[in-house]
């Protein structure tokens, strides 16, 4: 597959998920009034992850060719992240207009995507070995249980 392509390929896939965040906030709305409203800066603040996600992408892309190792596999969540910092500390117009995107709106597509990902390696999984199923069982248990211990003591504290 060509560069190009890839390009093309990773944008299409980056404004399904801005679709979907938008979308998202717009059933939000629905549900609930009060919540984020879409508006104008909301479009402004999808374009701009989607912009961040492909200059991250990019960078990523020409960091390949460095000889140094820890730039080379440097991920391109890394990339997207540092580029998103620095251009929101170059303007405020980019955090005004990412703020106008509701913040449960984004995670949705992204679990989403991370679930689709994780599937499309079960094959590695079952290379893995049965003790990591234990691992999971009693990570998963453990963080359900701290997070209901957690919310219990929220609940005593205020008084409910």
């Amino acid at each position: 597959m060509s560069i190009k392509n890839q390009y093309v390929k990773y944008g299409l896939v980056l404004l399904l998920s801005v679709g979907m965040i938008l979308f998202t906030q717009e059933i939000k709305l629905l549900k609930d009034p009060t919540s984020t409203p879409v508006t104008m800066m909301t479009l402004y603040g999808l374009l701009c992850l989607w912009t961040f996600s492909m200059i991250g992408i990019f960078i990523s892309h020409l960091m390949k060719n460095v000889r140094v190792t820890f730039i080379r596999e440097f991920p391109i969540l890394g990339w997207v992240s540092i580029t998103s910092l620095i251009l929101c500390l170059v303007s405020d117009f980019f955090v005004e207009a990412i703020q106008a995107v509701d913040f449960l709106s984004i995670t949705t597509p992204i679990l989403t995507f991370a679930g689709i990902s994780v599937a499309n390696r079960l094959k590695d999984l079952r290379k893995t070995s049965w003790k990591i199923g234990i691992v999971a069982i009693f990570v998963f248990s453990g963080t359900y249980i701290g997070s209901a211990l957690v919310a219990q003591l929220g609940l005593f504290l205020s008084g409910n």
